[in-house]
């Protein structure tokens, strides 16, 4: 299986490897893969002659340096773990500096206010950074299709947006989302948890569920209150926010509209392991 760490070599052996009509598939992740991971790298091998797999810890999306600094970091775990999907797959695992040139910091990006939602709002600075890395390697790649998983929702809508305010020409594809055999949402924070505590993290999901039932029936405020009540009576978390909005622009719902398709979002804390999820609506 091919590995490279310097971007000029990966250029130079797509360049050598693709023609005129070659497709290429683009996996990035930051390492810690789980089987949401390796579902991506499926479907990309499966959609397209050539797939990429970058594994890159960028620093410039953590608002926390303590998050950076505890983020799992399994390189030969990693690619032991692609090897069992495909030996094909060619790895892109750069350097800090390889990727930012002595220059660690964000450029400033304007996602037409998807930024300040949610995420945005408590991780101030965090889709700067990941609209930085995600450019930056769409520049080194050059994918044909970019492959996502819809548990970072908020940050497929905004590479969407991304792509089509610089016109790119990507096509950002949303995958479901994987979940433990307890419906906890897979990640790569996941493998900080304790047994323990990914059995009780599987309440999140448990949460969401019914809160979609509740959807039908309830206000937005009704379902809000019932969701916080939840989690005061689970001191164990911690709720940072539970938001329901529409897909499109992730405005937090004003009153129902039909036409408009709608998700409820939700970030916990469990000690200080912050987990997100989110579910389709309607």
């Amino acid at each position: 299986m091919l590995i490279f760490n310097r971007q000029e070599d990966l250029k130079k052996h797509l360049r050598s490897v693709t023609k005129e009509n070659t497709t290429i598939g683009f996996v990035p992740t930051m390492g810690a893969l789980h089987q949401g991971h390796l579902s991506l790298i499926e479907k990309s091998l499966t959609e397209n002659q050539v797939t990429v797999v970058s594994i890159f810890v960028n620093p410039t999306q953590f608002n926390n340096p303590e998050d950076l600094e505890k983020y799992p970091r399994t390189l030969e775990k990693d690619t032991q773990k692609i090897e069992t999907v495909s030996k094909d797959v060619i790895i892109f695992a750069p350097s800090v500096e390889d990727i930012y040139e002595g220059n660690t910091t964000a450029k400033a990006f304007d996602f037409d206010g998807l930024e300040n939602q949610m995420e945005g709002k408590h991780r101030p600075g965090h889709f700067d950074g990941v609209g930085t890395i995600v450019k930056r390697l769409f520049e080194i790649v050059n994918p044909t299709n970019a492959y996502f998983g819809e548990k970072d929702f908020q940050q497929l809508q905004i590479v969407k947006k991304m792509v089509e305010k610089h016109q790119m020409p990507v096509n950002v594809i949303g995958c479901p989302i994987y979940r433990e055999s307890n419906g906890l949402a897979m990640s790569s924070r996941n493998e900080r948890l304790t047994s323990q505590q990914k059995e009780d993290s599987s309440l999140i999901y448990k949460t969401l569920k019914t809160a979609k039932e509740k959807f039908g029936t309830e206000s937005a405020k009704e379902i809000t209150d019932w969701v916080e009540s939840v989690f005061e009576k689970n001191p164990e978390f911690r709720l940072e926010y539970f938001q329901i909005a529409d897909e499109e622009q992730l405005l937090p719902i004003d009153k129902k509209d039909n036409a408009k398709k709608y998700r409820a979002f939700i970030a916990v804390f469990i000690n200080s392991i912050r987990l997100i999820d989110n579910i389709s609506l309607n």
